[in-house]
């Protein structure tokens, strides 16, 4: 990762504390080790407090520095006791900034570091729910920043809505993603082999791919019923692949088997588990599809499965959107995906058709096209780099206060 002189310059030998519950896989779990290295490169000293997880050994290996703590806990009286242990860690460390990812954690922060008297930014990962009294005080903290970093504009647009902050506060830095990995260049052909023999897929057979966790509001149920409609359409060597963890949602999990056994598309959609390959799942889809029926505060997979180029049909709602050019924001030949109404069987299908029945050329340019439309706005390059900037503009702001 390459930064500017003066950023570089004026992190050398800064102390930066990330807080998060825990770094097990996720996005902000994933962006906070892709920080603390981009942090370790700049010249800064990158601390992690956590409890831990399968990442703390990647952290580690890219100059990160893992400090145990209980910041999982949503428990009032152990965040009360949290506040002296972090407030002893900053100040041992000599920490300038603390920048927390998560509510719990950040309540915390937020104390400690008004004790310390050293910056404190937030980071809004998700499109946090609930709008009673408590549930809006609770989530207000990751509105408490002296930066507050949303990851779209469309949890911008939710934060004024709810918080109505000072707009100088806000900033929006798009989930980065490494285009290295997700490169078609980069994905052999035996991997993609594997992948599509693992999911029993014929050579003949292409595959329209839903990757997230198995729960409702990511529409599988959705793409099942498009799926059954366009079997009645003459649509024969198509396999639609559920790849996603049931996470233990075992009534969910039975639904989505009845409705594909009632539906007689058992062995055309299929359940295949987690993926830990997905730059190789991607590579042996046809189409990805995004059909969630809540919004989603960014679009992870829409953009790997553009950075592989591979068209998308995405559900036009919430964060996703903006990772996707379609009409009526472009015209339909500089299109890199397809935007549906969310929870419409019909529309999803007629999207897939559409994208499915592609001569070669158009297909081929389509992806040349989304390739180069998110490399160019969601790099993991990017995302550091305008992050490391918030934390030296933050830091000078108050050194000359």
């Amino acid at each position: 990762m390459v930064f500017s002189q003066s950023m570089q310059h004026s992190l050398v030998g800064r102390t930066i504390l990330q807080i998060i519950p825990a770094l097990e896989a996720g996005g902000a779990e994933r962006t906070t080790v892709d920080i603390a290295e981009g942090l370790a490169q700049a010249g800064a000293r990158p601390l992690v407090a956590s409890a831990g997880g399968r990442l703390v050994g990647e952290l580690q290996a890219k100059g990160g520095i893992w400090i145990p703590f209980p910041a999982e806990t949503k428990n009032p009286a152990a965040m009360a006791l949290n506040v002296g242990k972090l407030l002893r860690i900053i100040r041992a460390e000599k920490v300038d900034l603390v920048h927390a990812r998560s509510r719990a954690p950040a309540w915390v922060a937020l104390a400690a570091s008004r004790l310390a008297k050293v910056g404190f930014v937030t980071t809004y990962h998700g499109a946090y729910s609930g709008l009673s009294a408590p549930k809006q005080l609770y989530n207000s903290v990751m509105a408490r920043g002296e930066v507050v970093i949303a990851n779209s504009h469309f949890t911008a647009e939710r934060i004024q809505t709810q918080f109505r902050i000072d707009p100088t506060r806000l900033r929006v830095i798009h989930r980065g993603t490494n285009f290295e990995a997700f490169s078609p260049d980069k994905v052999s052909f035996e991997r993609v082999e594997k992948m599509r023999k693992g999911w029993l897929v014929a050579p003949e057979e292409r595959v329209v791919l839903l990757a997230a966790r198995l729960t409702g509001w990511k529409g599988q149920r959705v793409l099942i019923r498009s799926a059954a409609l366009l079997r009645e359409r003459g649509y024969r060597n198509l396999v639609f692949v559920l790849a996603g963890d049931p996470q233990g949602r075992d009534g969910y999990v039975a639904e989505i088997d009845r409705m594909i056994t009632e539906n007689g598309l058992s062995g055309v959609v299929r359940r295949v588990g987690h993926v830990t390959d997905m730059p190789a799942a991607l590579a042996a889809a046809a189409l990805v599809t995004v059909p969630s029926t809540e919004a989603e505060a960014f679009g992870r997979v829409a953009v790997e499965a553009q950075a592989m180029g591979v068209p998308v049909v995405v559900s036009n709602l919430g964060a996703v959107p903006e990772t996707v050019l379609a009409p009526p924001q472009v015209r339909p030949d500089q299109r890199t995906g397809w935007r549906v109404e969310p929870d419409n069987p019909e529309e999803l299908a007629d999207a897939i058709a559409e994208a499915i029945d592609l001569m070669p050329s158009a297909y081929q340019s389509l992806a040349a096209r989304a390739r180069q439309h998110v490399t160019e706005r969601f790099s993991l390059e990017r995302m550091v780099s305008e992050t490391l900037d918030c934390y030296a503009a933050l830091l000078g702001s108050r050194h000359n206060a």
